[in-house]
C-alpha cells in the first residue's frame, strides 16, 4: 500500500510539472491560428494570444505585438484570461501538493499526517480546475477555427483558419493536468493506515505478560475452569492470552501485576 502511495504521488507531481510547462508553452507561442493564403507570392500568418507573425518565403518571421487588449477579438480576450488563471491555479496546486507528499520529512505526528494528506487533496483539485482552465479555450478556439474553415461565406482566394501548433500542445497540458489530479487525489486512498497483524499483536500481548512475572501472584484455576474463566467481561480461554482491565490469561493461570495488587 505504501510503495503504491509513493508511485501515485510521484507520477502526479512529475505530470503536474510537465503539464504546467507545456501550459506556459501553450499561452507564449504565437501559432494559435494559422492562415495560408492560396497565392503563393504571399506568405503565412500566425496568430497567438499576445502577438501576430509574418512567415515570409524565405523562412523570416516577423511578429508584432497587439497594441491593445480591448480592441482585441471576444475569444482571444478570454483565452488570455483563462490561461493566465490556469498558470496561476497550477502554480498554486504545485506548492500545496509538495509539503503534502509522504515523501517530504515535515509535519509529524497524527495531526501533521491528516494536514498533508489535506494539502496534497487541494493540490490535487488545483489540478483537476487547472485542466480544466487550459482546455477551455483551446477547446473553443478551436471550434471556431473549424468553423471558419468550412465556411461558405469565405471566398477561396481568401485565407482559410486552421490549427495552430499551441492548440495541440494546450490539448496535451489540459489531459496531463487532469491525469496529474487523479494520480495526486487516488494516491490519498492509499495512504491509510495499516492494519497490525494478528500474529504481531498476539506476540506483543505475549511478551508482556511474560515481562510481568518476576512481580506477579498467580492464582490456579480451578480443574472446572481448565477450558476457560469468566471474569465478569473477559473469558480467558485456555492457552490463550488475552488482556482485558489489568489482568492477563494464560494456559490455566491468571496474572495479575502485583503493581495493582
Amino acid at each position: 500500500m505504501r510503495s503504491c502511495m509513493y508511485a501515485l504521488e510521484l507520477l502526479g507531481m512529475f505530470f503536474s510539472i510537465i503539464a504546467w510547462l507545456c501550459s506556459f508553452a501553450t499561452a507564449m507561442i504565437p501559432t494559435w491560428i494559422s492562415h495560408t493564403p492560396e497565392l503563393p507570392s504571399t506568405g503565412s500568418y500566425e496568430y497567438g494570444l499576445w502577438e501576430s507573425c509574418v512567415i515570409h518565403e524565405n523562412g523570416n518571421m516577423k511578429c508584432s505585438t497587439y497594441g491593445t487588449v480591448l480592441g482585441l477579438p471576444l475569444h482571444i480576450q478570454l483565452a488570455q484570461a483563462f490561461m493566465c488563471l490556469g498558470l496561476t491555479t497550477g502554480v498554486l496546486g504545485i506548492l500545496l501538493s509538495i509539503p503534502g507528499l509522504y515523501l517530504i520529512n515535515c509535519c509529524k505526528g497524527p495531526e501533521g499526517q491528516q494536514a498533508k494528506r489535506i494539502m496534497k487533496i487541494l493540490g490535487g483539485i488545483f489540478y483537476l480546475l487547472t485542466g480544466v482552465e487550459v482546455l477551455i479555450p483551446v477547446s473553443y478556439i478551436a471550434h471556431l477555427t473549424v468553423q471558419h474553415f468550412f465556411d461558405d461565406s469565405v471566398s477561396e482566394m481568401l485565407s482559410r483558419s486552421e490549427f495552430g501548433d499551441a492548440l495541440f500542445c494546450g490539448w496535451v497540458a489540459g489531459f496531463l493536468h487532469l491525469l496529474s489530479g487523479v494520480l495526486l487525489v487516488s494516491s490519498c486512498f492509499c495512504s491509510q493506515r495499516e492494519p497490525v497483524p494478528t500474529t504481531y499483536r498476539r506476540q506483543s500481548v505475549k511478551a508482556l505478560a511474560y515481562s510481568t512475572k518476576s512481580t506477579s501472584e498467580f492464582v490456579k484455576v480451578s480443574p472446572v475452569f481448565s477450558r476457560g474463566l469468566w471474569t465478569g467481561n473477559m473469558l480467558f480461554l485456555k492457552d490463550k492470552l488475552i488482556q482485558a482491565n489489568g489482568l492477563y490469561g494464560h494456559g490455566n493461570y491468571i496474572i495479575r501485576p502485583s503493581k495493582w495488587c
